[in-house]
């Protein structure tokens, strides 16, 4: 019999379709993997803005992650969403529990709205509990700076971010810089066992369907990752992924805000 190709997400679902677990999934589906989820909060919320947070008590999120992997297992997990402390304690619990592997957080903190996701004083548990667990972390620019209690706004302060968030713990760090104001996109993958620092640049598109973007990008690190990929290169063909998702879907029109990016473009005509 042939398998599948597992990923779960832990993270947050958007009503509106375009972030969240529902863009994980997307994602995970669109790259060939099985995706499997745990809720961790309901959000009601559209291409505008945030309206209402409902979050999942901590003990359920745990059993939807245990009852996941006591049956079918995974062979990388996304976390996106946590909320709170409490909730960002019982996943990092369970996923030492399960030994998981392939861990990539993506460190939420605010939504594209501008809605804060993250309550203040989960912070600190996000810096201790999580990031030591996972195998690579991708804030963008505002998300390190909250990390690191410093501003982290340009190129250079890029250089130097990637290797104090790296000492929270994480082996791994891909600090995307799109909030740079430079025509010019620059990631920078820091890999600090080897000491690798990879500049990843790209064409920035101008769109106002950016919804969802660095959950996509998260996720689709995690779907190359449960493929068997290396991590340099799921981090490049993750970047690729989340290029063509963004150019195929400037050129549509959905809601009155900021519309998602086209997931299975290389599917959909």
């Amino acid at each position: 019999m042939k398998t599948y190709f597992r990923a779960l997400t832990i993270a947050g679902s958007d009503s509106g379709g375009g972030a969240g677990i529902q863009a994980d999934l997307k994602t995970f589906s669109a790259l060939g993997v099985f995706g499997m989820s745990a809720i961790t909060a309901l959000t009601a919320q559209n291409t505008r803005v945030v309206t209402g947070i409902f979050p999942a008590p901590p003990e359920f999120i745990a059993r939807q992650i245990d009852t996941v992997l006591e049956d079918i297992g995974t062979d990388g997990v996304k976390i996106g969403m946590l909320h709170s402390p409490e909730v960002i304690e019982a996943v990092a619990d369970r996923l030492a529990h399960w030994k998981c592997t392939n861990i990539v957080l993506d460190p939420v903190m605010i939504s594209k709205s501008g809605d804060k996701l993250l309550l203040d004083n989960a912070i600190q548990a996000l810096k201790t509990k999580l990031i030591p667990l996972a195998d690579i972390i991708t804030p963008n620019l505002p998300e390190a700076s909250v990390l690191l209690g410093r501003d982290v706004t340009g190129y250079r302060d890029m250089e130097e971010a990637v290797r104090d968030l790296a000492a929270l713990g994480c082996p791994n760090v891909l600090l995307k810089g799109g909030h740079l104001e430079e025509e010019k996109i620059r990631d920078l993958l820091f890999q600090a066992r080897s000491g690798t620092l990879t500049e990843l640049p790209a064409q920035r598109i101008h769109t106002p369907n950016s919804h969802g973007t660095g959950c996509t990008l998260s996720s689709a690190v995690c779907a190359f990752l449960a493929r068997g990929m290396d991590l340099e290169t799921a981090v490049k063909n993750a970047n690729t992924y989340i290029h063509g998702a963004l150019k195929a879907g400037a050129g549509y029109k959905i809601g009155k805000g900021h519309g998602p990016v086209k997931h299975f473009y290389d599917i959909w005509p």
